[in-house]
């Protein structure tokens, strides 16, 4: 693939990306890891407004279905050092005084969340990378998940009364990654931590339970599923450990999970991560944060049974990546944490 680059804009320790549609347009949010803003741009990255200034530590972002620029979003997590008083909160749009926030939920350590849909039923799902903090790199109480039936009307909702969140899974130590996929026709999310990679399969009814599974039991960072070599069962990409430099690829066989590629180059702390089409092949992209830093794309080519990478940027450090497509062009929006940039790739084949 060829690549094309444009930087959007400058913003400290961005982060969060996240698509957004406002106004009977498409748009992109990208917010900071630390106290800093949130920026809203058009999907040609052209900066259109301030959603806030302060006070950051966003590390999700989702639109709230079937409404016109309403969000969720984290605020407060800092690092995993500093999220004691992390939150879920709702960001709407006011003609009149620009862009309310209210808590939804006060959930320290909160790092992802994300939306499912089953069944008309709209589920909040939340992780917590820790439970409690007292020095620091104290991990010695292990993040959970949570969830709850999120209703179509957020307006009840403030500091003084706020969403009941339900433990459905504790005891996950490191508990970062997650990844909104879906398969077999549902939506599920595939979550990370030190234990392994599960997927969280909403209920068919509010009234029932969520299904867990759990697809290895290798510590990963971060994982998502994609067919690479379209034989109708997708494969498990996984970074590992926490933060760590190893990205592999896990096939299933015999009903279980085997690793059959290990990338062999340089990736200190791999962080970002996206699992899709690009230009009618299955891609995996990662950015690391350490050493090289570059921003790598990961394709299967059939004739030769191998996996093969392209680096579409060096010395960036990527965070987090997003892809949409626009005019026929596939489009990579990626927060360069490193270099404290928000750029935007034009892929051509």
């Amino acid at each position: 693939m060829k690549v094309e680059k444009k930087v959007m804009g400058n913003l400290t320790k961005c982060y969060s990306i996240a698509p957004l549609r406002y106004k009977g347009k498409d748009h992109i949010l990208v917010a900071a890891e630390k106290i800093d803003r949130c920026l809203l741009f058009d999907i040609n990255g052209n900066l259109e407004d301030t959603i806030w200034t302060e006070p950051g530590g966003v590390m999700t972002m989702v639109q709230v279905p079937d409404t016109d620029g309403q969000f969720l979003a984290t605020h407060k997590f800092y690092s995993p050092n500093d999220s004691k008083e992390a939150k879920i909160v709702i960001v709407t749009p006011d003609q009149k005084k620009g862009w309310e926030v209210r808590t939804l939920a006060d959930l320290p350590f909160v790092h992802r969340f994300h939306i499912m849909e089953r069944n008309g039923t709209n589920y909040l799902i939340a992780c917590t990378l820790k439970s409690g903090h007292e020095f620091k790199d104290d991990w010695s109480s292990p993040g959970k998940v949570y969830a709850a039936v999120l209703p179509e009307d957020l307006s009840g909702f403030d500091e003084d009364h706020q969403i009941r969140l339900e433990v459905i899974k504790d005891g996950m130590l490191k508990n970062h990654g997650f990844y909104k996929v879906e398969d077999c026709g549902l939506q599920t999310s595939i979550i990370s931590s030190d234990s392994g990679v599960y997927q969280f399969i909403p209920p068919e009814q509010p009234s029932g339970s969520w299904e867990i599974r759990q697809l290895i039991n290798t510590a990963a960072s971060d994982a998502v599923l994609v067919d690479f070599d379209e034989d109708g069962e997708k494969e498990l990409a996984v970074i590992s450990p926490f933060h760590g430099d190893k990205i592999s690829i896990w096939k299933k066989k015999d009903g279980e999970y085997k690793e059959v590629y290990v990338y062999d180059g340089p990736a200190e702390f791999n962080h970002a991560i996206f699992g899709g089409m690009l230009y009618g092949k299955p891609a995996l992209v990662i950015g690391h944060r350490q050493g090289e830093r570059n921003l790598l794309a990961f394709t299967y080519d059939p004739l030769r049974a191998s996996y093969e990478v392209q680096i579409l940027d060096r010395d960036c450090g990527p965070a987090n990546v997003y892809k949409y497509t626009k005019d026929g062009k596939e489009i990579l929006i990626s927060t360069n944490h490193g270099i404290d940039e928000i750029a935007m790739y034009t892929l051509t084949p």
